[in-house]
Formats: structure tokens, sequence, C-alpha cells
């Protein structure tokens, strides 16, 4: 199998939290998941800011990011992601409940990678985050850190 790599979710429901990190877990696809309750702390993380100034270097392999989140909603983070040269190339998945088709086109406009509904049932989510952990943090190759500087 290959290497598995660092996640970051971005999410405030502690149930799905819990719900992401035992799918995760119960299928071995993450070395590390960095779990952060809102935009802004997810902001300080990529940005290595604030409490995050000395982490250590490297993006993570993908990004999960809940659109309606407390403080910077996930819309604004994706675009600080897109906006910023060490960020840009980093995958981002919406993992979001919102149906809206606002949310939906914008997240593609910002340049998001997938646009991924919650389903409500705990069998189909535990399946769905399989299937994203599996091809985001296993199969996927992430871009080196150099791609995306100019």
């Amino acid at each position: 199998m290959a290497e598995l790599k660092r996640i970051l979710l971005a999410e405030d429901d502690p149930r799905d939290v819990e719900l992401t990190l035992t799918a995760l877990e119960e299928y071995n696809l993450a070395n590390e998941v960095v779990v952060l309750p809102d935009g802004a702390q997810a902001l300080d993380y990529l940005l290595r800011r604030g409490p995050y100034t000395g982490q250590e270097a490297g993006n993570p392999a993908v990004v999960f990011l809940d659109i309606k989140m407390p403080k910077v909603d996930g819309l604004e983070v994706l675009r600080a992601v897109r906006a910023d040269e060490r960020l840009r190339t980093v995958p981002v998945v919406m993992l979001t409940s919102s149906r809206e088709q606002r949310d939906l086109a914008e997240s593609y406009n910002l340049g998001v990678n997938a646009y991924v509904v919650k389903p409500l049932g705990f069998h189909e989510f535990m399946r769905a985050i399989k299937e994203l952990g599996l091809f985001w943090g296993v199969i996927n190759e992430p871009p080196p850190e150099s791609v995306g500087r100019r």
C-alpha cells in the first residue's frame, strides 16, 4: 500500500468529526488527521501563523472542508487557499451538508477539487469517507511543495 499522508479536516460538528475519524481509522487511511473546528483555525494552520507558526513544513495531502463553519466559512477558506501560491495546488474537498446550488457553483468557481454532500445514514457516511480517504489520502499523488510557486 502507498504511504499514508496527512489530512486536514475542518469541521465544526463533533458528530461528523467523530464519524470521519472513525471511518479513516477503521480503514487505516491516514497517518495523521488534523481536526480544526472553524475556518479561522484552518487558515492559521495552513498559513502557519498564530499558534501554528512553528509547525513543520509541508502541506496536507488533502483538505476536507465544511462550508458552514463559525468565524470563517469554508468558501472563504477555499478562496484564501487558492489565492496563496504555497497552497493553491493543495487538493480541497468540500464535505458538506449543503445542497444549495450557489454553494456548489461557488465552490467550483473557486477551484475546489470535489464537492461531496454528506450522506445522512451512518453506513453511507462511513462508505463515503472510506472512498474519499482512499483516493485523496492514499491513491492520489499530491503536488510537490514547489508546484504553484512562481
